[in-house]
Order: C-alpha cells, then structure tokens, then sequence
C-alpha cells in the first residue's frame, strides 16, 4: 500500500526533532542525526518508510536552494579576494586528495570511474560542518572563519565543475551532439541569467522591495525557473539555480532573499539527508565498511597536516593553520551529492556511491566530536571553550 506523504514528513520531522535534540547533548551534527534516523527508518532497517524514491525527488528542491543560497553570497570583491587568498591551498589539497582517494580506491578493486570520482569526493571538506561550528564573536576567529570560508567556496566551484562533467558524461550515451549542445547551453543559459536580472528583476525588486512576500515568492520562482530552463536545455537543476544566485548577488537585497530562503532549504535538506540514510542498504555497506574507513581515515588524518602545512607556507600563523585544518578535516555533504549523482547518472557504481556515503558518514561524527571537545563552538563542551 503507499504511503501517505503527510505520515512519511510526520515520521521525518517528529524523529528528526526527537534525534537532533540527542545529537545536540552528544555534541554532534544534526546533519549525522538526519541520516542515521534515515538508516533506522528506512527498508533496511525498520521499514517504516518505504517510499524512497518519492522522498529523494522531494528532497531534490533542498538541493537546488542550496545552490542558490551559494550563487547568492558569490559576490564578484568577494570572489577576487578567496581567489587570491586561498588558490594555492585549495587546490594543492584538492589534487592531493583526488590522488590519495583514487589510489585507495584502486587498491580496494575500483574501476577506474569508480575511482576518479571517489577521489573528486574526498576533495572537500564539509561546508555545513565548518560553518556550524564555527564562532564569529571574537577577532581571532573571525579571521580563521575568512580563512575557512575562502577554501570552502573555492571548493563549492569546483564541485560544481564536477557535477557538471557528470551531467555531460551521462548525456555522452546520446551522442556528441547532445555534449556539444549541452557546452553552447551553458553560456546561454549565463547569459540569459544575468541580462533577465539585470533589466527584468533588478526592477521589480526595487519596486517592491518593500513586500516581504513579494520578495519571497519573486526569488523562488526566480531560482526554480532558472533551474527548469537548465534542465530543458540539458544541463541540470543545481547549476541553474547556481547561475540564478549568482546573477542576483550583487544587489543589496541578496542578503535578504539568503536570509529568508534558509528555513525553506533547511526544510528540504533535511529530507534530502534522511532520504540518503533510508536508501543505504546494511548488507552493501558491509562489503564498503574496510574501504570507507580507511578513507574517512585519511581525510580525518591527512587532511589538518596537509592543510596547516599549506597555509603556513601562505603566512599564516601554525595555531590557526592547525584549528583551520582541523575544521576542515571531514568529507563533504557536496561529496554526497556528487555520489548520488553520479551513481543514477550511471557513471559509478552503486557499491561506489555507498564507499563515498558511509566514509563521509563517519567523517561527519568524528570530526564534528572533535571539533567541539577540542575547540570554541556554538556548542562548545566547557564554558571556557564559549568565551575563547
């Protein structure tokens, strides 16, 4: 029998609350939270939800809003700035990372798609994670927060680079025409974007900006038509809606539109999070486990020497470099997504896609953990840890 959307956003939110509240008392993610609710009601397990496919397409619009939000607060003085700052970090780590994951892959049996996106996915580090976690009452910290937002966002590009290249090599079946229309799409559709805003939006913005609501409904349909027109034209929703942010970021009521969007995307990000731990199966994780710790090994080890290292090298101090590296030291919710698309695209395996879903799983706890036993947080573990 199906099952109702109204019992299934019931058992999502009701467990979610009931979840988050703990993960908060352990000092976890809610984020790990959502997904282990997702194993624990999904068909795998308790089999209270059963319809994971009707979940993981609503949860699709949480994915396209977050693209968004991260188009909205590219400003283009903020994107010079990071790329000044933070090129050299970001992708020396990012191809050393690629390497390390894709050779731990091939040791494991992976193929060789396999491995190149396995590798792509432990290049980045948790932008929900590090931002989270991450004080901004003190000067010290506003400062190691610059240092960590300029790698995360540069990160964020080229994770949408690379869910590009996974749309193209899963239209690739069709033929080179379908490719090549896909690359003359992707200027078009910049295009458009930015001529649309600039002489339509940026008008009835500021003659309404006055209406909250106006505002509100404007920016959704703004970003959910860009990400049709995308998908129409053989690109996907995310990079519409990326485009879409990215075209209005420059006006001074983008701060606003993020503000308001958020509660809509955490919305569906949360079901997005418990959709992917209900469509893990136990017995295929248990086949991937030896190989998902040794990568969530490496990026829980590696990745704070590498990038102290790194930013040393780049002037900064070694206690900020260890803290900055330390925030940075987890795989990324962009590596789940990655994952998900990648394997229903067809490019890598199922097997693959659960190896990148359970190591960042397991990132996800232990760097969190640490995080907030060993330094200031939001949720910091001793008072002294809230003033630092």
């Amino acid at each position: 029998m199906d099952q109702s959307i109204v019992f299934s956003v019931f058992l999502i939110f009701t467990g979610a609350a009931a979840l988050a509240t703990a993960a908060l008392y352990a000092r976890q993610s809610m984020l790990v939270a959502y997904i282990l609710l997702g194993m624990a009601m999904g068909p795998s397990a308790l089999g209270l939800v059963r319809d994971v496919e009707m979940l993981r397409d609503l949860s699709h619009v949480g994915i396209v809003f977050l693209l968004f939000l991260l188009g909205l607060n590219l400003h283009p003085q903020d994107l010079w700035h990071m790329f000044r700052k933070a090129t050299f970090v970001t992708l020396g780590s990012s191809l050393l990372f690629a390497l390390l994951g894709g050779l731990t892959a091939q040791a494991f049996g992976y193929g060789l798609a396999d491995s190149l996106v396995i590798g792509a996915a432990l290049m980045f580090s948790s932008t929900i994670i590090g931002l989270k976690l991450l004080p901004s009452t003190v000067l010290h910290h506003q400062h190691t927060g610059e240092i960590i937002i300029s790698v995360l966002l540069l990160q964020d590009l080229i994770a949408i680079l690379i869910m590009l290249i996974l749309h193209g090599l899963a239209g690739a079946a069709s033929g080179w025409q379908h490719v090549t229309f896909t690359l003359l799409a992707l200027p078009g559709v910049l295009i458009f974007a930015f001529v649309f805003s600039r002489y339509v939006l940026t008008r009835l913005l500021a003659r309404f900006d006055t209406i909250q609501e106006y505002i509100f409904l404007l920016a959704i349909g703004w970003c959910l038509g860009m990400a049709e027109l995308a998908q129409a034209l053989g690109l996907s929703a995310e990079i519409g809606a990326f485009i879409a942010g990215i075209a209005v970021a420059t006006e001074p009521i983008s701060r606003f539109i993020a503000e308001s969007l958020k509660p809509l995307r955490d919305f569906f990000l949360v079901v997005f999070f418990f959709s992917l731990g209900a469509g893990l199966e136990f017995e295929v994780m248990q086949t991937v486990l030896p190989a998902a710790v040794t990568l969530a090994l490496i990026s829980l080890l590696l990745k704070p020497v590498v990038f102290k290292h790194l930013w040393v090298r780049q002037g900064e101090s070694a206690a900020i470099s260890r803290e900055v590296g330390v925030r940075l030291g987890q795989i990324s919710e962009f590596s789940l997504l990655i994952a998900v698309l990648a394997a229903s695209a067809g490019v890598i395996s199922m097997q693959a896609s659960y190896l990148i879903q359970l190591a960042t799983l397991i990132t996800f706890t232990v760097s969190s953990y640490y995080i907030v036993m060993r330094y200031p947080t939001p949720m910091a573990v001793n008072d002294r840890l809230r003033r630092d």
